[in-house]
């Protein structure tokens, strides 16, 4: 017992991580220590000045960053590796629609307008900003609506986001259900029955 008393000590000094307080105007011991990533995916940390309460930033990896998990990078619609254009579309997805969200996608790129894929497995990264970058670079969303939609919370965290942001969300609606209470004054588009007219009165609204 006593040693794993020890070790507890430890690893609480370990997380001792000093970081200059620009209210305080000078290095103070954080509390509340976290491992965070930036927008570009460097490790950072994030804390609280014990003295005056407000939150402290320092870049730099840290052994707690050894626990955690790092971002993967933001994957666009196509294999580039280029970043987001300015107006980027997020493409929100479940699982299951996969296959006709990575359709809708790649006929957007095609036409010059770069996508962001929703994760299908959420990363569960600490980001510095509190949400995946895509989210808040991305100017527009196509939200693929079907009845597996409400079963991944990630997609409603995506949309009411945007939502909350005033940002413009398209219903791109690809087999029978009803869209989310909050959305449903947003523009719809019926994707099952003809995807390229559906495809084309999307656009239209995307580039305006």
């Amino acid at each position: 017992m006593a040693r794993d008393h020890v070790h507890d000590e430890d690893e609480l000094e370990d997380e001792a991580i000093e970081i200059y307080c620009v209210r305080c105007r000078e290095m103070v011991l954080a509390e509340d220590v976290t491992p965070v990533w930036t927008r570009k995916g460097l490790p950072a940390t994030r804390g609280t000045c014990p003295q005056c309460g407000s939150t402290v930033f320092r870049l730099g990896k840290t052994d707690l960053h050894d626990e955690a998990r790092r971002p993967n990078a933001i994957r666009v619609a196509t294999n580039t590796g280029a970043e987001l254009a300015q107006q980027a579309i997020y493409v929100n997805f479940a699982p299951e629609d996969a296959q006709i969200a990575g359709q809708i996608a790649h006929e957007l790129q095609r036409i010059g307008l770069a996508c962001w894929m929703h994760e299908i497995e959420p990363d569960n990264v600490d980001w510095a900003g509190g949400v995946h970058p895509a989210l808040k670079e991305c100017a527009q969303m196509v939200l693929v609506l079907s009845p597996a939609t409400r079963h991944e919370p990630s997609i409603e965290q995506a949309w009411t986001y945007f939502r909350e942001k005033n940002k413009p969300v398209a219903i791109a609606q690809v087999a029978p259900a009803d869209p989310p209470d909050a959305l449903r004054r947003r523009p719809r588009y019926d994707f099952s029955d003809d995807f390229k007219s559906a495809f084309r009165q999307m656009v239209q609204v995307l580039s305006e």
